[in-house]
């Protein structure tokens, strides 16, 4: 019976196969999609109520069966099976199920209804590939600002993904960069810090719908565009040097690392560009140099140079003040960098009590210049030395300077004092010019008072009188003493001086200087004569 049974089996199919094909070319189907290690049920037509006998058959080049609602014939394979006696449920499909399905179904008439199957795979293991610079420790990738960056995108899919990039900047939505069927990839030329964000590769299948997408962040970095700056300062609270390095404008920070030069000493590392140097590390005329370094170059980096001064001060050594009155003090710093602090002190019992600024003493500072100023100067609680400090992490200096409280002085009794002895000074002027030079004087006074000049009258006392009067003495003195002039050389009298006087009336400058003139020149013969005289005969 079994061997009956199954004999006509052929035959049934190979008329099977050629209704199949004229049905098929109708285009009467349904479609299925499925996926691969999924499950799926092809429905056997559109139809409710009573059903009759199912059979399932695959158009390959011949059909094949695979199912039946009629317990005598088994499934093809165990994956086969049917759900509510006429619909094929398949389970765990690969790629070899896609294709056409046949069923036939016998009731009153016998129908025939044909479902495709189609099987999609994917997508599976996106693989995003971006040429930039370089990449993190922990994978991030990076671009210099300006350069180009490649973007691609693969998947295994069937049939083959639609491709579809998308941008997110930081705190933006996110854009499409556009998708494409054939075309996974594509460049950025120029690429600016606005590019920084994530980029988002999405495969999409188009026949199951089904999607992945992979995102990477890129950072677009960009070294500082000037050169950098470095200095040094006392550190607040503590005696202390602090090196300062600054590079500003790039992304990300750049590394610091100072050295000590010369000798290429290494300071220290870091992301602050800050180091601390105790007073042993410090000497007047030391050079620190700071080295940068950015993950985008230049290659050879940059740097810059710090060298430390100590101070020098310059002071005047000695000030006075007057007793309820101002004085200031000044105190010059120069040469000292880092920046010197200045105090003021009194060198008194205790020198390191710092003054502080108060009614009577007003501090101030302008730059490295520091002035102190005391109001109301007292002798008793002013007067002495006062120091002036440039404290630096590199050197200590100090100066002093004395100030003396003093009376103030009369002003009037100098100024009397001064008048008096000015007009002393213009009545012995006054004297000599009219001793010496009368003449002059006479010109000058005339020359004031304005009075005519034009006559000239000249008076003068007789020689012949004065010589008889000096004759009538000689012989009184020859007679009372005869004897005397026996024994004693004859002596002639002397003349004590002689009489002229000059007047000025009826006449002319002319005749007076004529006058003045010949009064000159007899004076001189008499002096002539009287030498003469005075010879030893």
């Amino acid at each position: 019976m079994a061997a009956g049974g199954s004999a006509p089996e052929p035959r049934v199919l190979v008329c099977l196969g050629a209704l199949l094909a004229g049905w098929v070319a109708v285009g009467l189907e349904a479609v299925v999609i499925g996926e691969v290690h999924e499950n799926v049920t092809l429905h056997c037509g559109n139809i409710s109520g009573l059903r009759g006998q199912v059979t399932w058959y695959r158009n390959n080049s011949e059909p094949v069966f695979l199912l039946s609602s009629n317990s005598s014939l088994r499934p093809a394979e165990p994956r086969f099976s049917l759900v509510d006696a006429t619909s094929l449920h398949i389970e765990s499909l690969s790629l070899g199920d896609e294709g056409n399905y046949t069923c036939q179904e016998i009731l009153n008439v016998t129908q025939w209804f044909q479902v495709w199957l189609q099987v999609a795979s994917g997508p599976y293991q996106i693989e995003v590939h971006i040429a930039a610079t370089g990449t993190l420790p922990n994978g991030t990738l990076y671009a210099a600002r300006g350069s180009q960056v490649d973007f691609s995108c693969n998947s295994s899919s069937r049939p083959p993904p639609m491709v579809e990039w998308w941008f997110q900047a930081l705190n933006s939505s996110s854009e499409s960069f556009g998708h494409n069927l054939t075309v996974n990839f594509f460049s950025l030329l120029l690429i600016s810090p606005n590019l920084q964000g994530n980029y988002t590769c999405l495969a999409l299948n188009l026949l199951s719908k089904r999607h992945r997408k992979v995102t990477t962040e890129l950072l677009v970095y960009y070294p500082p565009p000037s050169a950098p700056q470095c200095w040094a300062q006392m550190a607040s609270g503590s005696f202390m040097l602090q090196l300062t390095c600054r590079w500003d404008g790039g992304y990300p920070d750049p590394d610091f690392l100072w050295i000590e030069e010369p000798g290429g000493v290494i300071l220290g590392k870091s992301k602050l560009g800050v180091e601390m140097l105790s007073e042993s590390q410090l000497s007047d005329g030391k050079k620190f140099k700071c080295v940068t370094s950015h993950i985008v170059g230049p290659e050879s980096g940059a740097s810059c140079m710090v060298q430390i001064r100590g101070p020098s001060l310059l002071s005047e050594p000695m000030k006075t003040c007057f007793i309820g009155g101002n004085v200031t003090l000044t105190c010059q710093v120069s040469g000292a960098y880092p920046p010197a602090k200045i105090l003021w002190l009194r060198n008194l019992t205790q020198p390191e009590v710092v003054i502080q600024p108060s009614s009577r003493h007003l501090i101030t500072q302008d730059g490295q210049n520091s002035t102190l100023t005391i109001h109301n100067c007292s002798q008793d609680l002013d007067e002495g030395y006062y120091i002036c400090r440039a404290d630096s992490p590199v050197g200590v200096r100090e100066v002093e300077i004395w100030l003396s409280v003093k009376e103030p002085l009369n002003i009037g009794g100098i100024v009397g004092t001064i008048v008096s002895l000015l007009l002393l000074g213009l009545a012995i002027i006054s004297g000599l010019l009219l001793y010496y030079s009368p003449v002059f004087c006479w010109k000058v006074g005339n020359t004031f008072r304005g009075q005519n000049m034009d006559d000239v009258m000249v008076l003068v006392d007789s020689e012949e009188e004065e010589e008889e009067e000096e004759e009538e003495d000689a012989a009184v003195e020859e007679q009372e003493g005869a004897h005397e002039r026996e024994e004693l050389p004859k002596e002639i009298p002397k003349q004590d001086h002689i009489h002229r006087v000059t007047a000025l009336v009826n006449g002319n400058i002319e005749q007076m200087g004529n006058g003045f003139q010949d009064l000159q020149d007899d004076s001189s013969e008499e002096q002539s004569d009287i030498v003469q005289e005075d010879r030893p005969v």
